[in-house]
């Protein structure tokens, strides 16, 4: 009986979320919205399969030169305290 009524509390707050919702007119916003951002998306170009592949080794190698620099200098700087600390 309980399982009921827990379910049937939820339902009214839903429903009357959702009746708030479509009155106040947020519903018809939203709408609005992914129907703009469909339209929007149509008119974008995505990449082919090869600038693709090739977008992603030009990011995987900078992150490897990123890091590699971060490690570098992290080292440069530790050996730098550790030899000012003595």
């Amino acid at each position: 009986m309980q399982d009921t009524t827990k379910i049937i509390i939820w339902a009214a707050l839903i429903g009357g979320l959702f009746a708030w919702l479509w009155r106040a007119g947020h519903l018809v916003r939203f709408r609005d919205y992914v129907q703009q951002t469909r339209e929007e998306l149509r008119k974008c170009t995505w990449p082919t399969w090869d600038e693709l592949k090739g977008s992603t080794v030009v990011v995987a190698i900078s992150i490897f030169i990123l890091g590699g620099f971060t490690v570098a200098v992290d080292q440069v700087l530790f050996r730098l305290f550790m030899l000012f600390n003595l």
